[in-house]
């Protein structure tokens, strides 16, 4: 298993290109299921994940054509089979976005709930009951969701998600599509990568508004067209060198980016400290050797702050002047990067769903774990600044939502090297 290798006190400092969504791009292949044709989808970031739903398709007897750029061609008539196998499934949550498709393009679909999971304990129950207002008719059994569509196909629904959920949002969107008449989703998620999907479905002949807000409506249509289509930048990776940038008191651009879907992260860099500027595709940030100021976060649904960021300004928070709450509303059990970042000396304190975060001037290299995706890339962050050499292991879950990261990462200067385990 690959370890990462970090020498901290390099100051970062250069030019990056930011790939794309990886939240985006699940959704968008998904949706390919709805064409009456073949679909090209474009900037692909080169993840596990994505090779994982990739693989999915071909179980299921279609077969991409993926060129050199990670352009990807999908023709759903080649479809062989309508079930999503358990063995992959489980790598990878997202694999449910393909239940609304199938089921509203080919009236059947079986997929493996994801990981095994308990059905309350996450939100799949949301997607049963969406398809199910639709007129699905659904059987959870030997841990798959077996769903049939009525005679003459879905038919549109007004549904109320009582928790705010993208997969959720995304599946039954995607269903809707090709349902008969309107459908009204209300509390919708509202992040961007919902509008991404709304627009590449809208690009594929589909009726769909209200993307963003918290009430979307969808107009089924008979059939969806093929389309060419590029998946938005990664706002994640895109904050997640930023705020490397800021911690090191280095200066970083980013570009093939979007600044205006990060809003609420770049206002809390700014009062970090950091200089910030943003063109229409680029986003630059500047500390000019300077310490970050400690700041207060708390996490909420898009256009609020992130959960996704939470564990990176954990991180800046943990090298700051001064004493910042970091406060988590999203997710239970977030917090795990705190102990492997309390072996690199950093002083923080975890009080329920908030952490107290005093600054210290410097950090030491360790021996560390990446717990999950966005933790891992906190540990990265810190390594960048601590003293001597930090050995991050499980770095797997890093290589699931960053592209490349230590090719980035030294392309910016920092000293960072990938070495098998």
């Amino acid at each position: 298993m690959d370890k990462l290798i970090i020498t901290g006190g390099a100051r970062l400092d250069g030019e990056i290109r930011i790939s794309g969504a990886k939240n985006s791009a699940l959704p968008i292949l998904a949706a390919t299921l709805l064409c009456n044709g073949p679909v090209t989808v474009a900037n692909l970031p080169h993840l596990h994940d994505i090779t994982t739903m990739i693989e999915l398709f071909g179980r299921m007897g279609i077969e991409p054509v993926i060129d050199e750029k990670l352009s990807v061609e999908i023709n759903p008539n080649t479809i062989k089979t309508l079930v999503a196998p358990y063995e992959l499934v489980k790598t990878m949550r997202a694999s449910i976005l393909v239940l609304g498709p199938m089921v509203a393009r080919f009236g059947y679909a079986e997929v493996a709930l994801p990981g095994g999971c308990a059905i309350g304990s996450r939100p799949v129950d949301l997607h049963i009951r969406g398809l199910e207002a639709m007129g699905a008719v659904i059987d959870v059994e030997g841990g798959y969701i077996k769903a049939k569509a009525p005679e003459g196909g879905l038919n549109g629904a007004n549904f109320f998600f009582d928790t705010v959920s993208v997969t959720g949002t995304e599946n039954i969107m995607m269903a809707a599509a090709l349902a008969n008449g309107r459908s009204v989703l209300q509390n919708s998620a509202r992040e961007p990568e919902v509008v991404d999907l709304a627009n590449f479905l809208n690009a594929m002949g589909a009726k769909v508004s209200g993307a963003g807000t918290d009430t979307i409506i969808i107009d089924g249509v008979k059939e969806l067209h093929p389309a060419t289509y590029r998946v938005m930048p990664d706002r994640i990776e895109t904050g997640t060198y930023l705020v490397a940038a800021a911690v090191t008191g280095g200066r970083v651009k980013v570009k093939d980016t979007d600044p205006t879907i990060l809003e609420a992260v770049l206002e809390k860099l700014k009062e970090a400290g950091a200089e910030v500027t943003t063109g229409e595709d680029w986003i630059e940030l500047n500390m000019h050797g300077k310490r970050p100021k400690a700041v207060n976060v708390r996490t909420a649904p898009y256009p609020a702050f992130p959960t996704d960021m939470q564990a990176q300004f954990i991180s800046l928070n943990a090298i700051a002047e001064g004493t910042g709450a970091v406060i988590e509303t999203i997710f239970e059990n977030r917090f795990m990067h705190v102990y492997e970042l309390h072996r690199m000396g950093a002083k923080i304190q975890v009080e329920g769903n908030t952490a107290i975060v005093t600054g210290t001037e410097t950090l030491k290299g360790a021996p560390v774990m990446a717990t999950d995706l966005r933790a891992s890339a906190s540990l990265v962050i810190s390594a960048l600044v601590a003293e001597g050499d930090t050995l991050i292991d499980r770095i797997y879950h890093i290589d699931r939502g960053y592209e490349c990261i230590e090719e980035k990462l030294q392309m910016l200067g920092a000293k960072i090297r990938r070495v098998p385990g």
